[in-house]
């Protein structure tokens, strides 16, 4: 996809070119509030889960299909937006998706019961499979290198901070408010992007036509999808579940993906693939999505971990744990601009290799944590781990996009998107399966409840503690990258 400004500033007045820097920058501001409204519906409904299973009367296995569906219809749709954004522009894009967001928001809301709510969630993550690449694509086209990184860390904000205050404001909505709340509120600011975005958004980019394989789309929804599912469904195992559940899905994922990846190479050669895979060709985005699924495994797995260790374990209501987990989601939105505008003058190195470190050493601090841990050492942990991934996402960001020539921006934007997907539903399960399994051989053998889900929590912290570690040495991998021209991959200094 080829992406560009409509007004060259080499032949445009300096009127004319702060014409086009004040649109570019209205433009981005605007897609960057609507990505944090969608995104932060991902997270949402984890604390909402126990209420929703009393009001809908529905077991804990289908409540939890209310965010399975979410990351599943992410998984399946995010590899066709690379399609999407070479084929359309992006005012028409930016609709579609804060269109089928809003729609998929009013159908929550005024759900009579869990199908109707389910289909409003199916929507819902359409409408966010778009958004992400869609800005991501859009900054770094419109952003010149130098000054990336401070934009890469507003994008931070978007797709780590979102996430991590979803459970905080379901945990204070629920506490006063009934659970369509949680969608009523949102449905006038999705309304109001949209509204404004019909007004102010225009076209910064040039469409072409591109091949549309509908057997590589087949292939990714089974793929991805299978390898989301699957993930997602391991833990189930540990408390009783069929192993079919999760292996059988995983198998057909797996399967899948590899006969996809085989179509991919084929079909790029003649510029026809769904998702060009030759972004792998650049080092720093082969271990850039390498360091990124590790930290997102880490950072989804936490997100999981602990309100279930803070309620269960240390007696926490919702609203303590949500209230708890507040200030983590803060101090990545506060950071992210000073890590961009660092990132900007040193590159990604040193922020990599720091973020690792501190990553990795808040982990193995976390397998510490039992039955009588204060509250207060949760807070500074989880304050200190976010202190870690926002030292990690904007140069992740910036330096793996960075790295791909302009046509392969859309494809890597793709990419990312579906890789924070299966590394988010990889952590979650990893996390939840090695507590849950922990736990049951505890109780079994006559442990408290309590006792057993502290260490079943512990063991959890441990395994992705070791994940962590292999993150320190892929981050000296990633240096700052030359700009690539059009027609050629990027030089590393």
């Amino acid at each position: 996809m080829i992406l560009t400004e409509a007004l060259s500033t080499t032949a445009a007045s300096p009127s004319d070119a702060d014409a086009v820097t004040r649109r570019n920058n209205l433009v981005i501001r605007l897609l960057l509030v609507s990505a944090f409204v969608v995104i932060l519906n991902e997270t949402i409904m984890g604390v909402a889960l126990p209420q929703l299973m009393k009001d809908l009367d529905i077991t804990a296995n289908a409540a939890q299909w209310l965010t399975t569906a979410f990351m599943l219809t992410m998984a399946v749709v995010i590899p066709i937006t690379g399609f999407l954004l070479q084929r359309f522009n992006t005012r028409p894009v930016f609709m579609a998706a804060m269109s089928l967001f809003s729609a998929g928001t009013f159908i929550a809301a005024i759900a009579p019961g869990f199908e109707v709510l389910l289909v409003g969630r199916v929507v819902q993550a359409t409408g966010t499979a778009i958004m992400m690449p869609l800005l991501m694509t859009t900054v770094m086209t419109l952003v010149p290198a130098a000054s990336r990184g401070r934009t890469m860390g507003n994008i931070s904000i978007v797709i780590s901070v979102a996430p991590a205050i979803g459970p905080t404001i379901s945990g204070i909505i629920l506490s006063v408010l009934d659970w369509r709340w949680m969608f009523i509120l949102v449905l006038p600011i999705a309304l109001g992007a949209l509204t404004l975005g019909a007004a102010r958004v225009r076209n910064v980019s040039t469409p072409r036509r591109t091949h549309f394989d509908v057997a590589s789309v087949i292939l990714s929804a089974f793929a991805f999808g299978g390898l989301v599912y699957g993930l997602s469904s391991l833990g189930g195992i540990a408390t009783g579940g069929s192993p079919l559940g999760a292996w059988v899905p995983l198998g057909v994922g797996v399967g899948a993906l590899v006969v996809f990846v085989f179509r991919q190479t084929r079909l790029q050669h003649a510029e026809r693939a769904l998702l060009d895979l030759r972004t792998f060709r650049s080092r720093n985005f082969t271990f850039s999505i390498a360091m990124f699924s590790m930290s997102m495994m880490a950072f989804f797995g936490t997100i999981v971990l602990l309100p279930i260790y803070m309620q269960d374990v240390l007696g926490l209501d919702p609203l303590q744990t949500g209230l708890l987990l507040l200030p983590g989601g803060l101090t990545m939105g506060l950071l992210a601009p000073l890590v961009g505008r660092t990132y900007d003058r040193i590159g990604p190195t040193a922020l990599l290799v720091t973020g690792a470190v501190i990553v990795t050493s808040v982990l193995w601090i976390m397998t510490t944590f039992g039955a009588t841990t204060s509250p207060f050492s949760v807070l500074a942990a989880h304050v200190s781990l976010s202190v870690g991934l926002a030292l990690l996402f904007t140069p992740l960001f910036s330096a793996s996009l960075g790295s791909l020539r302009p046509q392969l921006y859309s494809h890597g934007s793709a990419i990312v998107g579906t890789v924070q997907q299966l590394a988010g539903a990889a952590g979650t399960a990893l996390f939840v399966t090695v507590m849950a399994a922990q736990a049951a051989i505890l109780v079994a053998d006559g442990a408290t409840d309590v006792a057993a889900t502290a260490e079943g929590v512990r063991v959890a912290f441990v395994y992705g503690a070791v994940i962590s570690m292999f993150a320190i040495p892929a981050a000296f991998m990633i240096r700052r990258t030359a700009e690539p021209a059009a027609g050629e991959m990027p030089m590393a200094h």
